[in-house]
C-alpha cells in the first residue's frame, strides 16, 4: 500500500469520497499468496481522521461487486454517513467450475461454488473468501490510517448471506482487530445449522411460510427436533449446510468453537417481508428444505434456534414491503439503522 497521506490530504478526500462504480473507486488487497479487489469510497491507505465506521457489504452469486457497492453507497448517503464511513464491497471473483469472471494478473480465482463458506481457491489453494474478508477488516482497522474508527459492520444479501453467516462464527480477524465488529445476515438461501436438528414448522410464523401454505392447529408442537436422512437427503448436515466434513478456512475449529462463535458474536437477521418465493437462485435442494420452506422462514427458525438453543442474543428484523431485493432492505429506514449503528 502507499505511505500514509498528511493532514491536508486526509481533509480533501474526507470531503470527497469516491462515488461511481469505476476503477478509479477500486484497489487492491493482497490476500495470501495473491490479491483481490474491491469497491471503496475512500482510499484504505490513506490517513484519515474522520472515519467512525466501516461497512463491508458482500456481492450475491453473480459476484457483481458493482452493484452492491452503489447500493452500500446509496445506504451511506440516505444515513449521512457518506464521508465518516469506509464503504466497501468485496469482488470474490471466479472463472473455475462454471463461473466465467475476467480477472486481472495474480488476482485470486475462488472457487463458484464453496465461495460462499470460505472454501479453498483453485488458483491460490492457500487462500479462501474469509482470509480475503480477514484481510479487509485488518487495514480498516489500522489505527495509523483510520484512528477514530469505533464499529465495524459485515453484511451481505443472498448468497453474500450465506457468506456473512458462516464467516461471523468462523473467522479470526473478530478478535484480532480491536474494534467492535457486527453482522448483518440478509435473505440468504441457507444457513450452517450448528447442530443436527431441524426446524418444524411451528418454528416460524405463518406469514413466513410459502403462499398456500396454512398451519395445523397445533398449540404444543416443538419448533425443532432432530434430522435425518429421510427420503434419501444425506446432505443436510454436511458443511456448509451443517457442520459436518468441514474444509478450508473453518476446518481449523471444532464444532464447539463455532458454537460458541455464532451465538457470542454481535448478529442480525435482516429478512424481506415477503420473500416467500422460490426465485432468484432459491436453493430447494433436500438440504436447504430440510431448514424451512422459504429463505424468511429459514431465517426466522435459524435466529430462533440460535438464541434459544444456544443462549444468542441476535436480532430479528422484518422489513416490511420488500422480496428479494438487496436495495430495498438496505435502504430502508429499519436496514439503515444496523448498517450504521448510532455512535
Amino acid at each position: 500500500f502507499a505511505a500514509v497521506a498528511s493532514p491536508s490530504q486526509t481533509s480533501a478526500q474526507a470531503a470527497e469520497p469516491c462515488t461511481d462504480a469505476v476503477a478509479a473507486c477500486t484497489e487492491w488487497i493482497p490476500v495470501e499468496s495473491g490479491r483481490s479487489l474491491v469497491y471503496r469510497n475512500l482510499p484504505l491507505d490513506t490517513r484519515n481522521e474522520a472515519v467512525t465506521h466501516a461497512l463491508v457489504m458482500v456481492h450475491g452469486a453473480g459476484r457483481n461487486a458493482d452493484d452492491y457497492y452503489r447500493t452500500a453507497l446509496a445506504a451511506a448517503f440516505l444515513a449521512d454517513r457518506l464521508e465518516t464511513s469506509l464503504v466497501i464491497a468485496p469482488r470474490i471473483a471466479s472463472n473455475d467450475g462454471g463461473c466465467n469472471d475476467a480477472l486481472a494478473e495474480d488476482e485470486i480465482s475462488y472457487d463458484c461454488s464453496t465461495w460462499r463458506s470460505g472454501g479453498p481457491s483453485p488458483s491460490h489453494p492457500d487462500a479462501t473468501s474469509f482470509h480475503f474478508l480477514d484481510q479487509i477488516l485488518r487495514q480498516v482497522a489500522r489505527r495509523d490510517l483510520f484512528p477514530n474508527l469505533e464499529s465495524i459492520v459485515v453484511t451481505g444479501h443472498s448468497a453474500g448471506g450465506q457468506v456473512t453467516n458462516r464467516y461471523a462464527m468462523s473467522n479470526v480477524a473478530h478478535e484480532e482487530v480491536g474494534v467492535p465488529v457486527s453482522y448483518v445476515i440478509s435473505n440468504p438461501s441457507s444457513y450452517a445449522w450448528p447442530t443436527s436438528d431441524r426446524p418444524t414448522r411451528n418454528a416460524w410464523s405463518l406469514e413466513a411460510s410459502a403462499p398456500g401454505f396454512t398451519f395445523d392447529v397445533d398449540d404444543g408442537g416443538a419448533a425443532f427436533r432432530p434430522g435425518g436422512q429421510g427420503r434419501g437427503c444425506t446432505r443436510y448436515d454436511q458443511w456448509a449446510y451443517g457442520y459436518q466434513n468441514r474444509e478450508g478456512y473453518t476446518a481449523r475449529f471444532s464444532d464447539e468453537q463455532l458454537r460458541t462463535q455464532l451465538a457470542e458474536r454481535a448478529t442480525t437477521y435482516l429478512l424481506s417481508q415477503v420473500d416467500i418465493l422460490p426465485l432468484s437462485g432459491f436453493d430447494s435442494s433436500c438440504a436447504a428444505m430440510a431448514q424451512g420452506p422459504t429463505r424468511r422462514a429459514r431465517g426466522e427458525a435459524y435466529a430462533r434456534y440460535v438464541n434459544e438453543r444456544l443462549g444468542g442474543n441476535h436480532d430479528l428484523i422484518v422489513v416490511t414491503g420488500c422480496a428479494h431485493s438487496n436495495r430495498c432492505v438496505y435502504t430502508d429506514d429499519r436496514g439503515l439503522g444496523v448498517l450504521f449503528p448510532e455512535r
